[in-house]
Protein backbone atom coordinates (compact mmCIF):
# COMPACT_ATOMS: atom_id res chain seq x y z
CA UNK A 1 0.00 0.00 0.00
CA UNK A 2 1.65 3.17 -1.00
CA UNK A 3 0.90 6.42 1.31
CA UNK A 4 0.94 9.36 -0.46
CA UNK A 5 0.24 13.14 0.24
CA UNK A 6 -0.49 15.88 -2.06
CA UNK A 7 1.36 19.27 -1.40
CA UNK A 8 0.35 21.56 -3.67
CA UNK A 9 1.35 20.26 -7.12
CA UNK A 10 3.94 17.54 -5.90
CA UNK A 11 3.18 14.22 -4.41
CA UNK A 12 5.34 12.07 -1.57
CA UNK A 13 5.81 8.60 -1.18
CA UNK A 14 6.12 8.60 2.67
CA UNK A 15 6.13 4.76 3.01
CA UNK A 16 10.73 4.62 1.58
CA UNK A 17 11.64 7.20 3.95
CA UNK A 18 9.88 5.26 6.57
CA UNK A 19 11.60 2.11 5.51
CA UNK A 20 14.65 3.39 4.97
CA UNK A 21 14.62 5.18 8.89
CA UNK A 22 13.32 1.78 10.41
CA UNK A 23 16.90 -0.22 8.20
CA UNK A 24 19.09 2.89 9.86
CA UNK A 25 17.80 2.04 13.61
CA UNK A 26 18.29 -1.52 13.02
CA UNK A 27 21.68 -1.39 11.41
CA UNK A 28 23.27 1.04 14.62
CA UNK A 29 24.33 -1.29 17.38
CA UNK A 30 23.02 -0.90 20.83
CA UNK A 31 24.29 1.55 23.30
CA UNK A 32 27.38 0.44 25.29
CA UNK A 33 26.32 0.26 28.77
CA UNK A 34 28.77 2.90 31.21
CA UNK A 35 31.61 1.39 32.73
CA UNK A 36 32.36 1.42 36.82
CA UNK A 37 35.38 0.17 38.39
CA UNK A 38 34.88 -1.68 42.32
CA UNK A 39 38.35 -1.39 44.18
CA UNK A 40 37.85 -5.06 46.26
CA UNK A 41 41.43 -5.35 47.95
CA UNK A 42 44.49 -2.95 48.27
CA UNK A 43 42.95 0.17 49.36
CA UNK A 44 44.13 1.75 52.50
CA UNK A 45 46.83 -1.39 52.58
CA UNK A 46 50.15 -0.93 54.36
CA UNK A 47 53.22 -2.13 52.97
CA UNK A 48 56.58 -3.48 54.50
CA UNK A 49 59.21 -1.67 53.02
CA UNK A 50 61.86 -3.27 55.32
CA UNK A 51 60.13 -7.01 54.32
CA UNK A 52 59.05 -5.71 50.75
CA UNK A 53 55.79 -7.02 51.16
CA UNK A 54 52.78 -5.00 49.78
CA UNK A 55 48.87 -6.40 49.41
CA UNK A 56 48.24 -6.40 45.69
CA UNK A 57 45.26 -4.75 44.00
CA UNK A 58 41.95 -6.41 42.77
CA UNK A 59 39.08 -4.20 41.39
CA UNK A 60 36.30 -5.46 39.22
CA UNK A 61 34.33 -3.63 36.30
CA UNK A 62 30.77 -3.21 35.95
CA UNK A 63 28.13 -2.11 34.05
CA UNK A 64 25.60 0.38 34.89
CA UNK A 65 23.44 -2.69 35.67
CA UNK A 66 25.80 -3.76 38.57
CA UNK A 67 26.99 -7.24 35.75
CA UNK A 68 30.77 -7.94 35.41
CA UNK A 69 32.38 -6.61 32.32
CA UNK A 70 34.63 -9.84 31.07
CA UNK A 71 38.08 -8.83 29.02
CA UNK A 72 37.53 -5.20 29.97
CA UNK A 73 41.69 -3.65 29.50
CA UNK A 74 42.56 -2.27 33.50
CA UNK A 75 45.46 -0.30 33.64
CA UNK A 76 47.15 0.05 36.98
CA UNK A 77 49.63 3.23 37.28
CA UNK A 78 51.84 3.96 40.10
CA UNK A 79 53.61 7.12 40.82
CA UNK A 80 56.94 7.75 39.05
CA UNK A 81 58.97 9.22 42.33
CA UNK A 82 58.26 9.19 45.83
CA UNK A 83 56.60 6.46 48.40
CA UNK A 84 55.50 3.76 45.68
CA UNK A 85 56.42 0.67 44.23
CA UNK A 86 56.95 -1.46 41.46
CA UNK A 87 55.49 -4.69 39.53
CA UNK A 88 56.96 -7.75 39.51
CA UNK A 89 58.29 -6.75 36.19
CA UNK A 90 60.20 -3.41 37.69
CA UNK A 91 57.33 -1.73 35.61
CA UNK A 92 55.37 1.62 36.90
CA UNK A 93 52.46 0.18 34.73
CA UNK A 94 50.82 -3.21 34.81
CA UNK A 95 47.92 -3.64 32.14
CA UNK A 96 45.28 -6.62 32.53
CA UNK A 97 42.24 -7.84 31.70
CA UNK A 98 39.42 -8.95 33.59
CA UNK A 99 37.93 -12.61 33.86
CA UNK A 100 34.48 -13.87 33.55
CA UNK A 101 33.75 -12.20 37.00
CA UNK A 102 35.03 -8.91 35.44
CA UNK A 103 37.81 -8.96 38.49
CA UNK A 104 41.42 -7.65 37.23
CA UNK A 105 44.06 -8.53 39.71
CA UNK A 106 47.28 -5.82 39.94
CA UNK A 107 49.35 -9.06 41.05
CA UNK A 108 53.73 -8.40 42.17
CA UNK A 109 53.46 -5.14 43.49
CA UNK A 110 56.30 -4.23 45.65
CA UNK A 111 57.11 -1.15 48.05
CA UNK A 112 59.63 0.89 47.47
CA UNK A 113 62.46 2.77 50.72
CA UNK A 114 59.90 5.57 50.70
CA UNK A 115 57.69 5.64 53.33
CA UNK A 116 54.38 7.80 52.87
CA UNK A 117 51.38 7.63 51.43
CA UNK A 118 50.60 7.22 47.76
CA UNK A 119 47.83 6.35 44.93
CA UNK A 120 47.79 3.61 42.13
CA UNK A 121 45.66 5.27 39.59
CA UNK A 122 43.36 2.66 37.80
CA UNK A 123 41.67 3.05 34.50
CA UNK A 124 38.94 0.66 32.91
CA UNK A 125 38.04 0.37 28.99
CA UNK A 126 35.78 -1.84 26.90
CA UNK A 127 34.17 -0.84 23.58
CA UNK A 128 35.19 2.84 24.08
CA UNK A 129 34.06 3.43 27.25
CA UNK A 130 36.11 4.73 30.09
CA UNK A 131 35.78 4.33 33.95
CA UNK A 132 38.89 5.62 36.59
CA UNK A 133 39.45 5.21 40.35
CA UNK A 134 42.43 5.79 42.62
CA UNK A 135 43.38 2.70 45.19
CA UNK A 136 45.05 4.38 48.67
CA UNK A 137 47.97 2.74 50.47
CA UNK A 138 50.83 3.53 52.78
CA UNK A 139 54.46 2.52 52.51
CA UNK A 140 55.89 2.04 55.98
CA UNK A 141 58.72 0.55 57.68
CA UNK A 142 58.29 -1.53 61.01
CA UNK A 143 58.65 0.58 64.40
CA UNK A 144 62.21 0.03 65.87
CA UNK A 145 64.60 2.02 68.23
CA UNK A 146 64.47 3.02 71.58
CA UNK A 147 60.69 3.50 71.69
CA UNK A 148 59.51 0.65 71.04
CA UNK A 149 62.20 -0.66 73.69
CA UNK A 150 60.66 1.72 76.15
CA UNK A 151 57.33 -0.07 75.00
CA UNK A 152 58.20 -3.32 75.99
CA UNK A 153 59.40 -2.54 79.00
CA UNK A 154 56.23 -0.46 80.34
CA UNK A 155 54.40 -3.54 78.55
CA UNK A 156 56.22 -5.88 80.57
CA UNK A 157 55.33 -3.80 83.87
CA UNK A 158 51.96 -3.08 83.06
CA UNK A 159 51.58 -6.95 83.07
CA UNK A 160 53.58 -7.65 86.45
CA UNK A 161 51.26 -5.18 88.14
CA UNK A 162 48.29 -6.89 86.88
CA UNK A 163 49.49 -10.33 87.63
CA UNK A 164 50.31 -9.04 91.23
CA UNK A 165 46.88 -7.47 91.17
CA UNK A 166 45.17 -10.53 90.56
CA UNK A 167 47.08 -12.75 92.89
CA UNK A 168 45.43 -9.90 95.78
CA UNK A 169 42.22 -10.40 94.54
CA UNK A 170 42.07 -13.96 94.68
CA UNK A 171 42.02 -13.77 98.50
CA UNK A 172 46.16 -13.71 99.29
CA UNK A 173 46.43 -10.48 100.69
CA UNK A 174 49.82 -10.34 101.36
CA UNK A 175 52.22 -10.09 98.51
CA UNK A 176 55.34 -12.82 98.92
CA UNK A 177 58.66 -12.08 100.01
CA UNK A 178 61.12 -11.14 97.30
CA UNK A 179 62.84 -13.63 96.05
CA UNK A 180 66.62 -14.33 96.40
CA UNK A 181 68.02 -15.98 93.46
CA UNK A 182 68.29 -14.19 90.31
CA UNK A 183 65.42 -13.45 88.17
CA UNK A 184 64.41 -12.30 85.09
CA UNK A 185 65.76 -8.66 84.71
CA UNK A 186 64.06 -5.87 82.17
CA UNK A 187 66.60 -3.29 81.18
CA UNK A 188 65.85 -0.23 79.51
CA UNK A 189 67.55 -0.35 76.02
CA UNK A 190 68.19 -3.17 73.71
CA UNK A 191 65.34 -5.90 75.62
CA UNK A 192 67.77 -8.48 77.57
CA UNK A 193 66.24 -11.17 79.32
CA UNK A 194 67.92 -13.56 81.88
CA UNK A 195 69.62 -13.71 85.05
CA UNK A 196 71.76 -10.50 86.26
Amino acid sequence: MLFKRGIGRFKINLFPLAAAFAATLAAQPPPVPALKVVVLEGNGAINNIRLHRAKDPVVQVMDDQDRPIPDATVTLTLPATGPSGAFLDGAKTLVAHTDKEGKAYGRGLQPNGAAGQFQIAVTASYQGQVAQTAISQTNAGPAVGHSSTKKFAILAIIGGAAAGGAFAAMGHGTRPAAATTPGTVIVAGDPSLGGR
